[in-house]
């Protein structure tokens, strides 16, 4: 039998199966925030535990992490990255499809040819065994052999082994060494790189001795959880040691180490990517073709400099500026390379296709905030035209956490092609809202819509479609605006995006949409989080130290609350 074949055995029954997410249920008119006929907000009541696997983006960064070496020798390069099974993101997040989507039996194959890829790079060269391992195992039973794997095992589990886990693995080092310690010691920790205690989340808390009902979480999976927030990877050695000398027990412990993770690079990539998922940024890379007639500046290079502008925008609110949040709706900061300067036609200094700097726009002009710039104004739009119903039905979604069901079955939402004399793209919609069918959700959903009509399915600026003068008014929840950039200020003085932002940093966090229970505790996080500007690190300390994050209740198959569904 080959050692492929016996890792296969040894490991590949440990990856769980995990069911998938309940449909839930809604309304056309129903929204997440309003309150529901006869419906009381609770006391807080804990949601269940999940066992979400750990993401491609926290696979391949908990093993660089602790494995990769390149804090002792900087001159190792990055570990072998095997392609593994794609990341889904149901409700927006991958922890969320981490915690509902059953591996394949092909992911399964890809993480075994992964973990000896990675373990044989680890222990078989040289330069990097002596960086990771620190010794050279002379024989099967040669003490490093053992200290190497309680030391990897304690950053690959994010928990120090259990006495038979370390029994169990230096026993299969020796069994299949062959006569060789090396071997052996690689082919142990392919095992260890495919068990259920590194590809997935163990953090099922313990019986809380006062409330029924009730998990509290270890101070060693408090750590786990803190550190994939706001690192989106594995706990650092330092976080490890005060979880195990107790220093994560209440939450004054919990708000130093958080503090001291904030302060790290890795924060800000981890608060990227969580806005990148909120704000959908992947739907970008899926942007793949524009009537090269109409946008002759299309280019696969531009939507990716869109992408980054985005992530610069939220790191210079977030972390430089340490500002209201909602700025993101109505910062006229925002920061540009060539492609996207010549499409907002600014005369910007020191840009090159590569280089982005930063700029003011104009005050005067029709930009200001997110909602005004290329990255939302092209996902959320056609080819050939814009969509005024894509780009409202975002607003509502990502911003006020509205649900936007789809259309009933049957329902046609083919609008009227342009026929006979030329017709606006808002002319044709809203001939195609007359239809009862149709009615009630466009009447919620396009008039926010209509305030971008002055940008086109690149988000250049224009004014006319079809030959005809753009209609750019609109309005929201019955609220007359000018254009897009009203709407941004509308909405950044609006308590509903607040609430929006937690409840969807709280189903980042959780892997799963919020129960009713919860409800009273994403508020009272989300009322603090307003009266205190909105500052999006001080809600990460909140939360990280509220009894949302550091309790549970066990898990079980109860259905989803109702107050959300997928965008």
């Amino acid at each position: 039998m080959s050692s492929s074949h016996r890792s296969r055995l040894l490991f590949g029954s440990t990856i769980a199966a995990i069911a998938c997410l309940g449909a839930v249920s809604t309304a056309c008119t129903g929204e997440v925030d309003a309150p529901r006929l006869g419906r009381i907000e609770r006391v807080y009541e804990p949601g269940p535990v999940v066992l979400p696997r750990l993401t491609e983006v926290q696979y391949r960064a908990s093993v660089e992490q602790a494995l990769g070496g390149q804090d002792v020798d900087p001159s190792l390069g990055p570990l072998p990255q095997l392609p593994l099974e794609p990341d889904t993101n149901p409700y927006l997040f991958y922890n969320v499809g981490a915690a509902s989507t059953t591996l394949s039996e092909v992911g399964t194959q890809r993480y075994e040819e992964s973990a000896h890829a990675i373990a044989n790079a680890v222990v078989l060269d040289p330069a990097r065994r002596a960086a990771v391992i620190g010794c050279e195992p002379a024989s099967p039973d040669d003490p490093c052999v053992s200290g190497a794997i309680s030391r990897l095992g304690r950053r690959l589990y994010r928990r120090p082994l259990t006495a038979d886990e370390s029994v169990r693995w230096v026993r299969i080092s020796s069994e299949l060494a062959g006569g060789d310690a090396s071997r052996g010691l690689a082919l142990a920790l392919a095992g260890m790189l495919q068990s259920a205690s590194f590809l997935y989340r163990v953090e099922l808390g313990e019986d809380d001795t006062e409330r029924a009902g009730w998990r509290r979480f270890s101070d060693l999976e408090v750590a786990s959880r803190m550190s994939f927030l706001l690192w989106n990877t594995a706990p650092d050695d330092e976080l490890l040691d005060a979880a195990m000398a107790g220093d994560l027990e209440d939450a004054d412990g919990v708000h130093g180490q958080a503090l001291r993770l904030m302060e790290d690079p890795r924060a800000r990539r981890a608060v990227r990517a969580f806005f990148a998922q909120y704000f959908d940024l992947s739907r970008l890379a899926n942007v793949r073709e524009r009537d090269a007639t109409l946008h002759p500046q299309f280019t696969p290079s531009l939507m990716v400099a869109m992408r980054t502008e985005i992530e610069l925008v939220v790191d210079d609110v977030v972390f430089t500026r340490d500002a209201d949040v909602r700025e993101l709706l109505r910062t006229r900061r925002t920061f540009v390379n060539q492609e996207l300067a010549d499409l907002y036609e600014l005369d910007v200094e020191g840009v090159s296709p590569i280089t982005f700097v930063p700029v003011e726009l104009p005050d005067d002009g029709p930009r200001a905030g997110i909602l005004t710039l290329g990255a939302f104004l092209t996902a959320n739009a056609h080819p050939t035209e814009t969509s005024p119903t894509l780009r409202g039905k975002y607003i509502r979604e990502r911003l006020l956490c509205d649900l936007v069901p789809p259309p009933p079955p049957g329902v046609s939402t083919d609008i009227p092609p342009v026929m006979g004399t030329p017709r606006t793209l808002r002319e044709r919609l809203e001939a195609h809202r007359v239809r009862p069918d149709c009615a009630a959700c466009h009447a919620n959903i396009d008039p926010p819509g209509y305030l971008f009509e002055g940008f086109d399915s690149i988000g250049h600026t224009r004014e006319t479609d079809h030959g005809f003068p753009v209609d750019t008014s609109g309005g929201l929840d019955g609220v007359p605006l000018s254009n897009g950039r009203e709407l941004g200020e509308l909405l950044a003085d609006d308590p509903r995006v607040s609430l929006c932002i937690t409840r969807q940093l709280f189903r980042h966090v959780n892997g799963r949409l919020e129960r009713d229970g919860e409800e009273a505790a994403i508020r009272e996080l989300s009322r603090d989080f307003l009266a205190g500007g909105s500052r999006f690190l001080d809600l990460l300390l909140a939360f990280v130290t509220s009894d949302a994050f550091r309790y549970a209740a066990p898990s079980d198959d109860a259905p989803m609350s109702d107050d959300g569904g997928e965008p």
